[in-house]
């Protein structure tokens, strides 16, 4: 009777037997099973996606390896997406035979990949269709498992020793074109060294990319960086969504991928040096990051894709640790955390980005704070939203202003609006300005109407109201677009006296922050700020402040204003140089201008700022009579009928 070891050993026998056998099969039958798998590839090509692929040489090197020639591929009615002219391979065999392909080696000479559109005709598109057969659209996917199928198998296809020479990837987007050619790619043991050709129509350098790459092990650590003198500048992005970036250099560590249990973790770091962008959505001049470090920490599960927070990001030197997550569990939630931990004020204000703060550049401060945001939204319940932000400060002063010196509002200053960079005339804002009016002398109906439809928790806010940030965060959202702002009016304040109109993500930060050390320093009371904002609005075209408004429209003096007034000049503070829109031809308020004005007066009864008095002569029309008036598109009366109706009243007279 055999013991389980000899049992084991002709086991084994006869496997490596079966091995053998197959080995010698496939070599005998290779040639033919080539032809046939790409007749295969080939017939699905032009039944599946409308293109013709041919090779014109196909044949086998020893064991494994693969020579290919002339591999072309041709979208029917459209450019070629790619051509090589040479290709030589190796697979591992052992692999190829458990059903997964992995190269070993390879070399690729003259060829190029080119993405092409022509119009609205693009030569990709029977490619990126849907396979509605095999997409299963009721079953959620396991994104762990998802993601290592997916890694696992693109690092199959990267061999571990690679030769590229003349390989060009090419982009033409409506005469908009790029290419990145690779006159030389090399990975031999384990080391990367290439030397790229990038061509655009507004740009032409030099490019190596170099380091360390070991697709087996999972692990990478490559350098992107400019032969040429000067920045690295990025193709294509410039002409396509007028985006000027660039940097000296970019670095991308992959350490870890890793299995565990239900779990994929992908650990690594990526640094950038010197970035710079320049686009009007962004600032009004080039925005440059000089160090950024991101030590990342990607954990996938069945249900969810974060960023854990465990990772690290490095703004010069400010230095926080994020926490992003999507998850798709009983609902679909969007989660982001940020801690930052205490630093010196000091550091943070120097480590602003050159160009997206330009008026904090020279101020200067004492003592520390940290910082901590939670936010989560949950799609299938919006109205649940979580938003926290908590900053606390230790001994933090402002010692020195930069360019937004927020002390002037203290005092007698010069404003001059800017409108789409044009500065607007300057406007005296003190005493020594007949249209100057301090805010005893504003009629008390102007200042509630003003506050209930700007900012009703102004005299206890610190300049931002929490539960209004959330509602347009989730009607923006909704939306997709920015539909909603939560401004007060402190931040309108800010904006106004120190910042421009341009909606650029540069004006809002400067906005927020510069509202914060307002509100949270005590440099000037309530009541001042709101002075000064009564005084310095637009309140018309080339109108700004209360004084020249009410004078504008009603030759009054801001102490005079009735309630019926009052309420207008609150209405049209978003839209003040529309204001003509809102009377018809009569010179009379148009249907929807009375109903706005009767939601606005039934506000502030609800809220005890107006009483019954109040509004004993409310139903006397609101009547233009200033300047204003100019404005107006009035009815013009026919003039036989005004001359009948002074005959009459002639006739009349003399009777």
């Amino acid at each position: 009777m055999k013991t389980g070891k000899q049992k084991l050993l002709i086991a084994s026998k006869v496997l490596f037997v079966l091995f053998v056998a197959l080995v010698i099969a496939f070599y005998i039958f290779r040639d033919a099973v080539l032809q046939q798998t790409i007749a295969k590839v080939s017939n699905e090509m032009q039944v599946e996606y409308n293109s013709s692929f041919t090779i014109k040489k196909a044949s086998f090197n020893g064991l494994s390896g693969l020579n290919l020639s002339e591999i072309i591929l041709v979208p029917k009615n459209a450019d070629t997406l790619f051509k090589i002219q040479k290709l030589r391979t190796s697979v591992n065999l052992w692999h190829l035979l458990t059903g997964d392909v992995q190269l070993g080696t390879l070399e690729v000479q003259n060829g190029f990949v080119q993405l092409v559109k022509k119009g609205k005709v693009r030569n990709f598109d029977a490619f990126l269709k849907k396979d509605n057969q095999t997409e299963l659209r009721d079953e959620k996917r396991d994104y762990a498992q998802f993601a290592y199928r997916i890694i696992s198998k693109a690092l199959n296809l990267i061999p571990t020793d690679m030769i590229l020479g003349n390989l060009s990837f090419r982009l033409d987007d409506n005469g908009k074109k790029a290419t990145i050619n690779f006159q030389k790619l090399r990975l031999i043991n384990k080391q990367l060294e290439t030397s790229i050709q990038v061509q655009t129509n507004t740009v032409s350098q030099q490019w190596k990319i170099k380091g360390f790459a070991d697709p087996r092990s999972k692990k990478a650590d490559i350098r992107l960086v400019n032969i040429d003198t000067g920045a690295i500048k990025i193709p294509y992005l410039d002409e396509r969504f007028n985006l000027k970036s660039s940097f000296d250099s970019i670095r991308l560590s992959i350490q870890n991928i890793e299995r565990d249990g239900d779990e994929l973790h992908i650990d690594g770091f990526m640094a950038i040096a010197n970035l710079k962008l320049n686009h009007p959505k962004i600032a009004s001049k080039d925005v440059v990051l000089k160090n950024a470090k991101f030590d990342y920490r990607f954990l996938l599960g069945s249900d969810f894709i974060s960023i854990d927070s465990s990772s690290t990001v490095l703004l010069n030197k400010i230095k926080f640790h994020p926490y992003a997550a999507y998850e798709t569990g009983e609902d679909t939630i969007y989660k982001l955390k940020i801690n930052l931990p205490k630093m010196k004020a000091q550091d943070f204000i120097i480590s602003l980005p050159d160009g997206l703060f330009t008026h904090f550049q020279g101020m200067e401060a004492t003592g520390t704070f940290d910082y901590k945001l939670n936010f989560a939204f949950n799609q299938n319940r919006p109205n649940q939203l979580v938003f926290k932000s908590n900053l606390k400060k230790e001994n933090l002063k402002i010692t020195k202003y930069g360019a937004a010196n927020l002390n002037k509002l203290s005092g007698e200053f010069m404003y001059r609006a800017l409108i789409k960079s044009v500065l607007q005339r300057a406007v005296l804002v003190g005493a020594a300005n007949p249209n100057y009016t301090p805010l005893e002398q504003i009629s008390p109906y102007l200042r509630k109407s003003v506050l209930t439809t700007e900012d009703p928790s102004f005299f206890s806010h610190r300049g931002f109201i929490t539960e209004a940030f959330k509602q347009s965060i989730v009607k923006n959202i909704r939306t997709k677009k920015f539909s909603r702002g939560a401004s007060t009016i402190s931040m309108q304040l800010v904006k106004n006296a120190f910042l421009s109109r341009e909606k650029t993500v540069s004006r809002k930060l400067e906005e927020i922050l510069l509202v914060y050390i307002l509100e949270n320093n005590r440099i000037v009371s309530k009541e001042r700020m709101l002075e000064v904002y009564f005084n310095i609005i637009e309140w018309g075209p080339n109108v700004y402040g209360i004084g020249e408004a009410s004078r504008f429209y009603f030759q009054k003096t801001p102490s005079e204003l009735s309630l019926n007034e009052c309420l207008y000049l609150a209405r049209i503070i978003p839209s003040p140089k529309k204001f003509m829109y809102q009377f018809n031809d009569q010179g009379m308020l148009k249907d929807f201008a009375i109903k706005q004005e009767s939601f606005l007066t039934s506000i502030m009864f609800r809220r005890g700022l107006l009483t019954p008095e109040d509004t004993i002569y409310k139903s006397l029309p609101i009547l233009i009579s200033g300047p204003a008036k100019s404005f107006i598109k009035f009815k013009i009366q026919d003039s036989t009928l005004i001359k009948v109706d002074s005959l009459a009243n002639d006739d009349e007279f003399d009777l």
